[in-house]
């Protein structure tokens, strides 16, 4: 949900900037099933414009004419939606519509944590009895002495509920390749909000340009890449996809002591443990956690042919290893929807190198 935040920071700083009063609309709580769960908010300007949603769409309507008695008053109020009959999901969601005024400091620090990519912590106090109340309301904490509220209301009624959650790090995709599949993934991987960084050789001729929705392009040899060259961390995944068995041994002997979450081999099982055993004789202290980051073949199964079904296949085992999950037909998950269900442990790299 970072991505979403972020676009409602940008949309709310230019709004700002010509004096268009802001509303923010937060799920902060949810009774059964629904679309989206508790922390999905949205922006509503006095000129109608919405940014981001709660739902599939049903709701956002009812959410707009209850934040023009917020505007009217100022003050917070509590909307209660129960979709057991107007939505599919036949849940309750418990919605808190206050005022969004946060100032220019504010704007500018949460800008910098999220080039920065620093997790900070958003702290709702809420009722669960529906109407309006300036009791009510969010605060950003940045760290315990720098806290910004939406409302520029400094004094919450702490006996409330209190619903917290942490805005990590935009989730950040590296390329490494430029071929057309590589494009075809950059674009889908942005449309999905990731940051996306493609690397190229130095002597390539494509730019940034040629990469839809491409944050950075990096022009770089594999002894020139390091730690200084890219930002790697937890929330980070790196595709090798040069088509060269070289270049691709080059690059991940280059990113091993990097720590992503996911590491994606284009070719067959069998390139794969090429590539690794070429590592481990290379490097041998190369940690059992890195190789364990490494899949290979990428993608999930899926039947995919076309460079645009692969890269669908990319995304979505790389969003199962983000969320944790072992994929399946929902049909067949117990429980519901947003349950998380423990992934099977996987026999580690090293263990089948032993």
């Amino acid at each position: 949900m970072t991505h979403e935040f972020k676009e409602i920071i940008t949309s709310y700083g230019k709004a700002r900037q010509i004096g268009i009063p802001a509303v923010m609309a937060t799920v902060v709580d949810v009774e059964g099933s629904s679309y989206r769960r508790p922390g999905v908010g949205m922006l509503l300007l006095q000129n109608g414009k919405m940014v981001g949603a709660v739902s599939g769409g049903c709701v956002e309507k009812e959410i707009l004419r209850q934040a023009q008695h917020v505007f009217a008053s100022g003050e917070s109020r509590m909307m209660i939606y129960d979709g057991k009959y107007r939505l599919g999901c036949e849940g309750v969601l418990y919605i808190l519509i206050e005022i969004f005024e946060i100032n220019d400091a504010g704007i500018v620090t949460i800008q910098e944590y999220l080039n920065r990519r620093i997790p900070f912590e958003i702290k709702s106090w809420y009722s669960k009895e529906e109407g309006r109340t300036s009791n009510m309301g969010s605060v950003i904490q940045f760290n315990k002495e720098l806290i910004f509220s939406f409302s520029q209301q400094n004094e919450f009624d702490t006996t409330l509920t209190n619903f917290k959650r942490e805005i990590q790090p935009c989730f950040r995709l590296i390329i490494i390749g430029t071929e057309h599949d590589a494009t075809v993934l950059c674009q889908l991987a942005s449309v999905t909000g990731w940051e996306v960084i493609v690397i190229g050789s130095p002597t390539t001729p494509n730019r940034l340009e040629d990469f839809p929705g491409a944050k950075e392009m990096i022009h770089s040899s594999p002894e020139d890449l390091n730690s200084n060259s890219i930002d790697v961390d937890d929330q980070t995944a790196i595709i090798l996809m040069s088509h060269n068995f070289a270049k691709d041994m080059l690059y991940l002997q280059a990113i091993r002591e990097t720590s992503p979450l996911y590491v994606g081999l284009l070719g067959p099982a069998k390139r794969r443990e090429k590539l690794l055993s070429a590592l481990i004789e290379y490097f041998p202290e190369v940690s059992e956690s890195f190789l364990d980051s490494v899949h290979g073949p990428a993608g999930l199964n899926l039947g995919s042919e076309t460079p645009q079904e692969i890269a669908i296949s990319i995304i979505a085992e790389i969003l199962s290893v983000i969320r944790g999950q072992d994929p399946i037909p929902l049909y067949e998950k117990k429980g519901a929807i947003h349950d998380i269900v423990p992934k099977l442990k996987k026999e580690s790299v090293a263990a089948k190198k032993a």
